[in-house]
């Protein structure tokens, strides 16, 4: 009998089962995607971190090492397994030139290393091992993605020939927010080269519990090691791994909460109207004696069909749209080994929607309580229960048009029939706009501010030469005195030995400098004004458990110097681990020089980074935009596919939710649309009543969408840009597309909606509507 019931009401409504159908796929389909990315992104992480041997702890130094003093260091500590000490050969770009592309505008830090002898190893595609021949490079992956080198490609490196014979995945540096990119050469190849390039440090150790890495890190600084150079550990690898792919994983999980949210809406305006439609048949049902419970199980068959068959498809569409979304985590990371609990969690991200669907179903149908068989019988339809609309008077509003007067008085009138569908535009105006801001955000010019650099055109860095002091004197003079620039500041780091509340001694690498020219987004408080104030970026503050406000002990020459923390900024940079102060200081050698400009025109950017790229040939001069594009511009690209994703499926609810709605409205109001009919409204006029109602209450939701948008959805953004290291979050907004094309594309869906949905209204006929 119920499959007879199925057939038949599949059979009457099958475009409304279709769409329904359609509604759950998607929502089953985003909650098994974000499952199945989420688990396979985490696995091919460790997977490839595990393989390689990560360091757990990893000092960048440049300058004189002391291998000796380092090895007695862990030679003495219970807490190490492994240390070792890797040479990482520094080659400026433009003496680096694979097939036709040249170097010479990458913002990274390129160089040669060879492979290890017992961790951090370089893995090729397949996760093995790679021993280079001589002759032979292996050029880092992220080279390959963008087409910097290709399979066989000549690359030429300080006037020596190699052949690019594969690329490598690296667990420190694989992503473009890691300064540094590492080329595999042979040893041979790489003594024969020694004398060409700066010779940088990579002091790793591993722990043999990673619980003991912070206290590690304290005993690191406290021995005053060599830290010339970014201090980086085991999680900080993990995150920065994680960060453009996971970005995108975290705004679809945000829109599949908002799509499952509103597909319960969807199954309630189906259902409500189904029930609207066939009261005079429940009424029967119940006066022939049948129980609540026969009559929801009747209903139930349909909604479990329903909810079945757009959870399996949503799940297979999930398995297929997953292997073009995994292609990049493949290619950086390799395969997961978590493959198989990714697809158990998508099937079961799958049943988690189906039974929820159920449920609500159920909860929904208690409304079958309520119908009164008499009634029902009588007047084909629950009788529903309204206010009387006193203060709507049609003399009260003249200037408006009677159909248009009438479609507003019923959304007042009846508040909380239309209150679902109000939420829904909210819902929709938000899954729209969200993901749309926070790419505005990161794309825009601001967003290096995010980044602990300040807004500005070019920077210039100075380090590993003799002299630091003195070359940056030279390049600000010039600077001073070139009318093109509007404003320059030089920002110097030294290494300081601070002390914690409890006396412990740790190191801190502290920007010196005029920090109020070219500020950085804070968080709270302001720049370090004054020589007893200093900033701390946001990791710092945290793992200081610093605040404004409170002191900093630093020791200079044996003396105790207090500062007042007077403000905690953004930064990404040297391991988002760095502070900024404004006091003279000559006991400290300078570990390097960052001189950043800004120029009245625009245009002359790259003109200019030419000209000091020329005249100073012992410093990296960059654009600064150029660097924010290579370093987050993979992260861009994915939060733009997702945001694009976003507004195709809000503007599908926006006009599935219309017309589901709308049909539901026609249901339950045939015997006042009859009425009408009888005093001489045409289907015009009808449509027209119909239209205000939709229009206004999506206009509403547009509205209350927006501000929610711009406050906690700007919140929910900021806490996915906060694991770039960004916490100082504020949304770059669009005006033109944020208020203005997408609204105006949500009104066209929705109006054309409403045209759909209420185009049987002139089929309702008097003579079976109107009864006494």
């Amino acid at each position: 009998m119920f499959l007879k019931i199925l057939k038949g009401d599949l059979n009457k409504n099958i475009s409304i089962t279709i769409l329904t159908i359609a509604f759950v796929a998607i929502a089953s389909a985003l909650v098994s995607l974000v499952a199945i990315l989420a688990v396979n992104l985490f696995g091919s992480i460790d997977a490839l971190m595990i393989k390689a041997k990560t360091p757990h702890f990893l000092q960048m130094h440049s300058g004189e090492l002391d291998y000796n003093r380092l090895a007695s260091f862990a030679k003495n500590n219970e807490n190490i397994e492994l240390f070792q000490v890797l040479s990482f050969l520094n080659i400026e770009g433009a003496k680096i030139t694979i097939g036709e592309n040249s170097f010479s505008s990458s913002v990274q830090d390129n160089g040669l290393c060879i492979q290890s002898d017992s961790f951090d190893y370089l893995l090729d595609l397949d996760g093995n091992i790679i021993n280079p021949t001589d002759g032979e490079i292996y050029a880092p992956i992220s080279y390959m993605k963008d087409n910097s080198a290709k399979l066989g490609d000549i690359a030429v490196i300080c006037g020596k020939e190699f052949t690019v014979a594969g690329f490598l995945r690296d667990s420190q540096m694989n992503s473009l927010l890691s300064s540094s990119k590492r080329f595999l050469v042979s040893n041979t190849d790489f003594e024969s080269l020694k004398s060409l390039g700066e010779m940088e440090y990579l002091i790793e150790f591993r722990l043999k519990s990673l619980d003991t890495l912070s206290a590690f890190t304290n005993e690191y600084s406290a021995a005053g090691l060599e830290s010339n150079g970014p201090t980086i550990t085991y999680p900080l690898f993990r995150m920065i791994n994680a960060i453009s792919d996971g970005m995108m994983i975290a705004v679809i999980l945000l829109v599949s909460l908002l799509v499952v949210t509103i597909a319960f809406m969807c199954i309630r305006f189906t259902l409500l109207a189904k029930i609207e439609d066939e009261t005079r048949e429940i009424g029967v049902m119940k006066a022939i004696g049948l129980r609540v419970s026969d009559i929801r199980a009747i209903y139930l068959v349909k909604y479990n069909a329903i909810s079945a068959i757009g959870c399996i498809l949503g799940c297979f569409s999930s398995f297929i749209l997953k292997e073009k979304l995994l292609e990049n985590i493949r290619l950086y990371m390799g395969e997961s080994e978590n493959t198989a609990l990714a697809g158990f969690l998508g099937l079961f991200g799958m049943v988690l929607v189906f039974l929820a669907i159920i449920v609500y179903v159920w909860l929904v149908m208690k409304r079958f309580k309520k119908i009164s068989a008499a009634e029902a019988l009588r007047f084909g339809a629950a009788q529903e229960k309204t206010k009387s609309g006193k203060l709507f008077h049609l003399q009260n509003y003249s200037s408006l048009n009677v159909n248009v007067f009438y479609g507003l008085k019923d959304v007042f009138v009846r508040k909380k029939l239309y209150i679902t569908m109000l939420i829904v535009f909210v819902l929709s105006a938000f899954i729209i706009l969200v993901p749309h801001n926070l790419y505005n955000t990161i794309s825009s010019n601001d967003f290096i501010t995010y980044m602990g650099v300040g807004q500005c055109d070019i920077s210039i860095n100075i380090q590993q030469v003799d002299d630091i002091s003195g070359k940056a004197s030279q390049i600000m003079n010039q600077l001073e005195n070139d009318e093109a620039i509007e404003k320059c500041v030089n920002l110097t780091t030294k290494t300081f030995t601070a002390l914690s509340d409890d006396g412990t001694k740790f190191r801190l690498k502290v920007e010196l400098g005029d920090h109020g020219i070219l500020p950085v987004s804070y968080v709270s408080g302001h720049p370090p004004l004054t020589d007893n104030e200093i900033a701390l970026s946001a990791l710092n503050s945290d793992e200081l458990q610093k605040k404004v406000g409170d002191i900093l002990t630093f020791v200079i020459d044996e003396t105790e110097k207090k500062l007042t923390v007077c403000g905690i900024y953004s930064d990404i940079t040297n391991g988002g681990k760095t502070a900024k102060a404004n006091f003279m200081d000559s006991s400290k050698d300078i570990m390097w020089s960052a001189i950043f400009a800004t120029l009245s025109d625009s245009n002359l950017i790259e003109s200019k980074v030419s000209e000091y790229t020329k005249n100073y040939p012992f410093s990296k001069v960059m654009s600064v935009r150029s660097y924010a594009d290579q370093t987050i511009g993979a992260t861009i690209s994915m939060v733009k596919i997702a945001s694009q994703a976003s507004v195709a499926v809000a503007l599908f609810i926006t006009a599935l939710i219309t017309v589901l709605f709308m049909i539901m409205l026609i249901s339950k109001d045939r015997h006042d649309i009859a009425v009408l009919h009888a005093l001489g409204f045409n289907k015009w006029d009808l449509g027209l009543q119909y239209v205000s109602r939709a229009a206004f209450v999506l206009l509403l939701g547009i509205i209350i969408g927006t501000i929610l948008a711009n406050t906690i959805g700007e919140s929910l953004a900021g806490a996915i840009i906060s694991t770039l290291g960004a916490t100082s979050f504020r949304f770059v907004i669009n005006p033109l597309t944020s208020y203005c094309i997408y609204p105006i594309l949500m009104v066209c869906a929705a109006l054309i909606a409403t045209m759909i949905g209420i185009s049987g209204i002139d089929k309702i006929k008097i003579s079976e509507n109107i009864k006494e």
